[in-house]
């Protein structure tokens, strides 16, 4: 009778202890199933954000914030006005986070020019980069060609002088 009353005491403790393994297992497997849902999800934050950049720049430049509108006739075209940018450029904390992103520069592209000066409104138009937003977190540029047109005026003849350029809007990449 002793020995039959050890004998059910084991087999209690080994199916207590077997419950115990089997719990622990799953934890274990769920703990490592929610890990790599949440990685997913990191990706997939990192992806629509840079999907977001990608579509607010070929927005930008038909925005009225930027857009050569009848002024060049250009309309429809993704044209950039270079004087509204760099008045826009001078009241930046106005838009602060309107666009939701870190950085959004204009630089010109053609013609080309030997260094890079960044514009201020003491040496514009002899400069290839507006930088409208800058100092932001860093992240990665996406780029969109545009037209970069101006007011120019020579001999005191006043006309359009438009130049290739590219939109750059930068998101911020999280870890």
């Amino acid at each position: 009778m002793r020995i039959n009353k050890i004998r059910g005491q084991m087999k209690i403790q080994q199916t207590a202890f077997m419950l115990l393994a089997v719990t622990l297992f799953f934890a274990l497997v769920g703990l490592a199933f929610v890990s790599f849902q949440l990685s997913g999800i990191k990706e997939s934050a990192a992806d629509l954000e840079e999907k977001n950049a990608r579509l607010l720049v070929s927005k930008l430049a038909n925005s009225p914030e930027f857009s050569c509108g009848e002024a060049f006739g250009t309309a429809g075209a993704s044209c950039v006005d270079l004087d509204k940018v760099m008045k826009l450029k001078e009241n930046e904390a106005t838009y602060s986070g309107f666009w939701g992103v870190s950085e959004i520069n204009v630089r010109k592209i053609y013609p080309k020019m030997t260094e890079e000066v960044i514009c201020t409104p003491a040496i514009y138009p002899n400069c290839n980069l507006i930088q409208i937003r800058a100092g932001g977190r860093g992240g990665t540029f996406v780029p969109n060609y545009v037209s970069l047109c101006r007011k120019a005026s020579e001999e005191g003849r006043l006309y359009d002088k438009c130049e290739l350029g590219l939109l750059m809007v930068s998101y911020e990449v999280r870890k």
